[in-house]
């Protein structure tokens, strides 16, 4: 008989009950138990780990199923001697090189609490992705106080030289607390010391004075702008709290999951309900459609912050209140100086960029220009000056495309142009694609547009399915009439031309 019956333990408890049982072959009498009866992989698993702690697992007792045979084929396990030295050490991480990821636990009865967003700023100034992000998080932490009763902050972080007063700027825009960290060798981001100061704010660490407004372990949540440095961070920052990153979203919200993978619950057959669980949507490489990316504990083991990394554009900010009331926090921390050991002793700063947001119209040109390159732009162009207020912008099949424009137009072929998931993210009132296939690539940039309409020869192009008009015609045909018509006051284009939500 197994000195515990495994069928009496959730698989929680029974990690706990091994930590008492300290003989191998007790150990191997409950794994056989285990496998007789429930056959739980994650308690087979929490018993092979406590055979590994004690030693046992690759002797004599190490032919369970979840571990490794110590015995070759003609030989005898006992015969066997482990190498000595270096290179056993050596040889243990070559041939496991991941075998300790599993044991990573969460904090001792581990206290989460608010949503973080990290506030990135540049030349002195917070990017528009910071408002953003604290924009909907302030939506998404006033529901959770409207769903769940708990009072919970936005918190805002930033770094950098002189930042006190972009602290406050964060709580105009929507923070109920912003802590910075104020050093002039912060003024550009620097990986090490980013770093580490977040992972420092994250767990409430400093003195007293900078930590006394928290009484909780690490974040709830945790928001990064998915910009070439926040990308950066957000994976570090996230590896460095022990936790998991959705990157590149466009939409988040906060709810309970059922689920019943036994991974997350411990337990074959079992649902069980998460609460308050961050989703973070992000566009599918597959097609047209939506990850749902979801940041869930593991029995015996949590992962907080949820984290993610947003998209550029993807949220409105609230109106800047300056009368808004909050509280503005200098996180304390000695920095090494071998974290600045890069020193950056000269730069150039590029001139400002095509800012295609704030249109009430785009024109978005793609692939469907590839018979007259420069007339396709130009024609894209007498549209844009048809309107009012309007901007045209490019696919990425025209940023790497080898199409030969003339000079005149040649600079509205750049990147800079180019709408989509690694370029910009717009939402006018009235978006044009001509010539546009609908990657979702280029989707994740237009799909939160008012109204689409699609300009294509292709009666079957992807766009057609998240279009409110589908124009089945040639662009160099369609586009000259578009523009007289805005110029005339109508559209001017026949009904039958024009399918509404795809449909002739």
């Amino acid at each position: 008989m197994p000195a515990i019956d495994p069928d009496d333990y959730t698989v929680e408890e029974l990690t706990d009950e091994l930590e008492t049982i300290d003989d191998a072959d007790d150990l191997q009498a409950i794994f056989e138990a285990e496998q007789a009866g429930q056959d739980r992989t994650t308690a087979r698993e929490a018993i092979q780990d406590r055979l590994e702690e004690i030693g046992a697992a690759d002797g004599e007792h190490g032919d369970t199923e979840a571990g490794e045979a110590a015995a070759t084929d003609g030989g005898d396990a006992d015969d066997e001697s482990e190498p000595e030295g270096e290179d056993a050490e050596e040889d243990d991480d070559l041939s496991r090189p991941t075998r300790d990821k599993k044991h990573v636990r969460a904090l001792e009865d581990g206290e989460y609490a608010d949503m973080w967003v990290f506030c990135e700023t540049q030349g002195g100034e917070l990017l528009d992705v910071s408002t953003e992000m604290l924009g909907k998080a302030r939506e998404l932490m006033d529901g959770f106080e409207e769903d769940y009763g708990d009072d919970e902050d936005v918190v805002a972080f930033l770094m950098g030289d002189d930042c006190e007063g972009l602290a406050e700027e964060c709580i105009a825009y929507g923070a109920d607390v912003a802590v910075y960290h104020d050093d002039e060798r912060l003024e550009r981001f620097l990986h090490k010391p980013y770093t580490e100061i977040a992972a420092h704010m994250a767990r409430g660490k400093g003195t007293v004075e900078s930590t006394d407004w928290r009484d909780y372990d690490e974040p709830r949540y945790i928001l990064f702008p998915a910009t070439n440095n926040g990308r950066d961070l957000s994976a570090k920052v996230q590896a460095e709290l022990d936790s998991g990153l959705a990157s590149d979203c466009s939409d988040l919200f906060i709810e309970a999951e059922e689920v019943s993978n036994p991974v997350k619950t411990g337990e074959p057959g079992v649902k069980k309900t998460f609460e308050k669980v961050l989703h973070m949507k992000r566009p599918d490489f597959s097609g047209f459609e939506y990850s749902t990316i979801l940041c869930l504990d593991n029995p015996g083991r949590e992962f907080h912050p949820q984290g993610c990394s947003v998209i550029p554009g993807s949220f409105e900010p609230m109106e800047r209140d300056p009368d808004r009331e909050g509280l503005v926090v200098e996180h304390d921390m000695d920095l090494d100086d071998d974290w600045f050991r890069v020193e950056i002793t000269d730069h150039d700063r590029l001139e400002a960029g095509i800012d295609l947001t704030g249109h009430d119209v785009i024109v978005c040109l793609g692939r469907g220009i590839a018979d007259d390159p420069t007339e396709g732009m130009e024609l894209g162009l007498e549209l844009v000056d048809a309107f009012d207020d309007a901007a045209l912008g490019i696919t990425r099949g025209i940023v790497t495309s080898s199409y030969q424009f003339e000079g005149h137009v040649e600079s509205y072929s750049n990147e800079e142009r180019q709408i989509g998931e690694t370029g910009q993210v717009v939402a006018p009132d009235v978006y044009i694609a001509a010539g546009v296939s609908g990657a979702v690539q280029h989707k994740v940039g237009m799909d939160e547009s008012d109204t689409i309409v699609a300009i294509n020869t292709d009666p079957d192009a992807r766009i057609r399915d998240f279009s409110d008009y589908f124009i089945e015609g040639d662009l160099f045909e369609v586009l000259p009439r578009f523009a007289e018509a805005v110029e005339s006051g109508g559209l001017g284009l026949e009904p039958e031309a024009v399918a509404d939500g795809g449909d002739e």
